[in-house]
This record gives structure tokens, sequence and C-alpha cells, in this order.
């Protein structure tokens, strides 16, 4: 018998289903990545006591098919995180009058993502495409984060007990922002700080005392010039700790290396800060709030440079949308990624209940000339807050696009010379210079386009991945 012959409409040819004769006890990691692969796809089914590739059944006596969905149940506790939710059921038939089961595991796509596979204490990320499983692109496991259909990492509930003693740090900035007042523990039941088993959220773990994991982990530098790409690094320091010591790391940080000066008015004197404290501080509360706590391996990225200061978060700003550079703040409503850090830290008396507290920023830069205007804009894994240096007189210098001399690319374009200077610092994808340019993704942007500054040694084309990038080649251009 086959397994079309027990399973109405089943449908072999779409990609969405995975056989196996028994579960592999020598080879976990080989089946479980097909439960992880379907999860972080769209879906699919995984049938137990199927021969692979024939769909011949072989099936399972009552006690047999029993043991082996408790065998698969522990694995998938043990070593898929979060659990998929999975519908785990039997399918009865018969073989010369013998009952028969097989086991039928129907995989939709997870509501959170990325299914990470932890396997020896090391981590994989699979996808299922084109009736293959293999291993998840970086670019796939961005885009599974950002287009998660919830993405509340920090709602969901740890295996870590909550003990009071842990948060005194917590505990310590709730009073200094709310004039000495106590953090009741019934505050903290009611913002789910922890379950009724007294297991603490994931949100809540990022609070304690002595968290030193990469999850929070942030990097804070020091540029001598305008750019990344061609100045000399005057610092580059990384640090990890509790959500309250990051955000007190990178005050002390920006503060103690910031620009001052003194402005001389009719009858006194007035000192300025590169950087407004109430505007700084707005920002740093604004990318610990609104981090996306799935992606690992990312941190919070802050630059200082010359003209100013960049505070960049991992994960796309959360609104659903890509934002250019856009210097109206005020109109900007952000939906919360982190539902329980956002409160907690709204508790604290250090962000807004509603909004982004970008309103604050804006009025410590009221009435400043439009090069020292602070704007905000947010890629496909990031978003990045920019706030101007008031001690430098020229304002933010857009030095990140350079102006090239060069000589004139045989069958060009009128788009040459913005692709070149776009590429110049940093590879870009297709599509990142086709949203640059304000025109689609197109074949005559990548043939007639790309292609020929590529035939003609102006761009250097890569491939990270599946993903193909475009850099220009510095010996055919000249930095004016």
């Amino acid at each position: 018998m086959y397994l079309e012959e027990i399973v109405n409409d089943l449908q072999l040819e779409n990609g969405k289903l995975e056989c196996k004769g028994k579960l592999n006890r020598e080879d976990v990691v080989g089946w479980l990545k097909s439960i992880a692969g379907f999860a972080n796809a769209s879906g699919g089914d995984f049938y137990i006591g199927v021969e692979d590739k024939t769909n011949k059944l072989i099936g399972f006596d009552r006690i047999e098919a029993d043991n082996e969905r408790n065998y698969f149940n522990n694995q998938v506790n043990e070593h898929l995180v979060p659990r998929p939710q999975m519908k785990i059921s039997f399918i009865r038939y018969e073989r010369k009058g013998n009952e028969r089961f097989i086991i039928r595991v129907q995989v939709p796509e997870s509501v959170i993502k990325p299914v990470i596979l932890k396997y020896k204490n090391i981590p994989s990320i699979f996808m299922r495409r084109d009736g293959f499983t293999n291993g998840a692109t970086y670019e796939e496991i961005i885009e599974m984060s950002v287009k998660s259909k919830n993405t509340q990492y920090d709602i969901l509930i740890s295996d870590k007990k909550y003990e009071a003693s842990n948060f005194k740090t917590l505990r310590e900035f709730y009073a200094s922002h709310n004039n000495g007042r106590v953090l009741t523990e019934k505050a903290l039941q009611s913002m789910g700080f922890y379950n009724e088993e007294g297991l603490l959220a994931n949100g809540a773990v990022l609070f304690e005392d002595n968290y030193q994991e990469k999850k929070t982990e942030v990097q804070c530098s020091v540029f001598a010039g305008f750019n990344k790409g061609s100045e000399r690094i005057v610092t580059i320091n990384r640090f990890r700790g509790n959500i309250i010591a990051v955000i007190n790391y990178i005050m002390e940080f920006v503060t103690q290396r910031m620009n001052h000066s003194i402005v001389k008015l009719e009858n006194t004197r007035k000192n300025i800060d590169a950087y407004p404290q109430r505007a700084l501080f707005e920002g740093v509360i604004n990318a610990v709030a609104h981090r996306d706590y799935f992606l690992d391996g990312t941190q919070i990225q802050v630059d200082m440079y010359k003209d100013r200061l960049e505070i960049s978060s991992p994960g796309s700003f959360y609104r659903g949308e890509k934002l250019g550079k856009t210097y109206d703040l005020s109109r900007i409503i952000s939906k919360r990624r982190n539902e329980l850090i956002a409160s907690v830290l709204v508790s604290c008396n250090v962000m807004e209940a509603a909004g982004t507290g970008f309103d604050k920023i804006i009025e410590e830069y009221a009435g400043k000339d439009e090069a020292h205007r602070p704007y905000i804009y947010s890629s496909s894994d990031h978003f990045t807050l920019v706030l101007p240096d008031l001690t430098y007189l020229e304002g933010v210098e857009d030095s990140n696009i350079p102006v090239l001399t060069f000589a004139p690319v045989p069958n060009g374009t009128d788009y040459d010379d913005k692709i070149l200077s776009f590429c110049y610092y940093q590879a870009h994808k297709v599509s990142e210079i086709a949203e640059y340019l304000g025109i689609s993704d197109s074949t005559y942007l990548r043939k007639q386009v790309l292609g020929n500054l590529e035939e003609n040694q102006y761009l250097e084309k890569s491939k990270i991945s599946r993903a193909v990038y475009f850099k220009t080649n510095p010996d055919m251009v000249m930095v004016n």
C-alpha cells in the first residue's frame, strides 16, 4: 500500500511533503531539520512510517506508533526553539487484516521565526526550498525575523525562575526616575514580568543584574572623520550587560567623548553640548526598546563622527516598511516590537507610554538650521537615528555618498554617476541600488545599467550566499 491510497488529496509534487520510515536515533538532526525548515518556510506535512521516495507504507502497531510519537515529541521539545505549533495524529489502516498506523505531523508556518535547531549546543537555522531542506541564508534569517507574524521575543516565557534579589539594578533605576518610589511585585506581575509558575519572560531575563549574554551587546565607536570607509578609527568598545547597564554605558560613552563649546550671548555665555542630553537619552532608550532581540549575532551600533552621532538598532523600524531619510520625526508613530521591555521602561518613567519620544528630540534641536536637523532612516535589517553635532558649524556632511570623477562609461546611462557614488564605500544589492535611484528593480537596471558598468570594470560584482552585491572599482574613479 502507498500513502496516496489512505490520504485524500495528497499533493506529492508541491515540495511540502517528507516521509521517514522510522525516526533515525543516530542522526536526529537529519530529520529535525525538516521540521524546522517547514516551520521557517510556509509549512508542510511530515509522515513517519512511510518509506521515503516511494511513499510505501511501512507503519507501526499501536504500541510502536505511540513510542515513536513520544520520541518525536521529546526530541522536538529538546532541540527546537521556539517549539513549532504542530498537529500530530495517527492514521489507521489495515494490512492483511492487521491494524497498522502511520504518524502524520502537520507543521504550519511558525508564527515566531526563526525556529532554531540546537544540537550539542550548536544552533542552526534551516529553510525549506523546492522540496529540499538546507541551511538558511543570512538574508532569509533577517527576512524571517522581520516578517514574522509575531515578533514579540520579550513576552515569551523562559526557563529561568524569578528571584527578586536578582533585580537590584532595575529597582534602583526605577526609584531614581520615580522620586524614590519602590517597584512593587504587583507592578511586575501586571506587566507580565513572570508567570504564575514564577518563570521569567525573555524580556525580564534581560534586566537581571548578572546578565552578560549577547542579546544586549552594544558596540560604541569613534571615527576621526565623516565616514567608516576612509577615516581613522579612534575607539571601538564592546559591552554586554543588563538593559539598564547598557543604557548607562552608552550614555557615559557618548557624554565623555562628545565635544563642547561656548556661545557668547549679549550679557553672558552659554555652554553647548554636541548632543543635548535629553535628545541623546531618548535616542538610546528608543534603540533599546525597539531592538529586534530575535537577531542573534547583532548589536546596537553607536558611531560618533566629526559631524554627527548615529545610533543604529538591529531590526527594521517596526512599522512594516522601510524609511528613507526622514526629518519629520513627529509623524513617525511606532508600533511596539517589545511589549514587556517597553512597559518596564514606561514604568521607570524614561519612555513615553505612546509614541517614540522623538518629540523631545525635536524640541532639543528646535530653531537649528537645516544642516543641524536630526533624522531617522530604516532598512530591512536596522533602523538608525542621526543626531547632528551642534558644535560642528557646517552641520551634517553627506559624505557617505562621495562626489566622484571618472572617464565616461562606454554606452553609459544617466544613472552611472549616482550608482558609482552610492557603491563607493559600501557594496549594495540591486534592490538597494534601485531604491536609492527611485526606480524599479528591472531587467533594464540589471543588464543595461549595472551589467554595462560591470563589463567596463567600473563595478565589481561579488556574491554572499545567494545575494549579488556591487561595489565601485576604486581604480576607475577618483574622489573629489
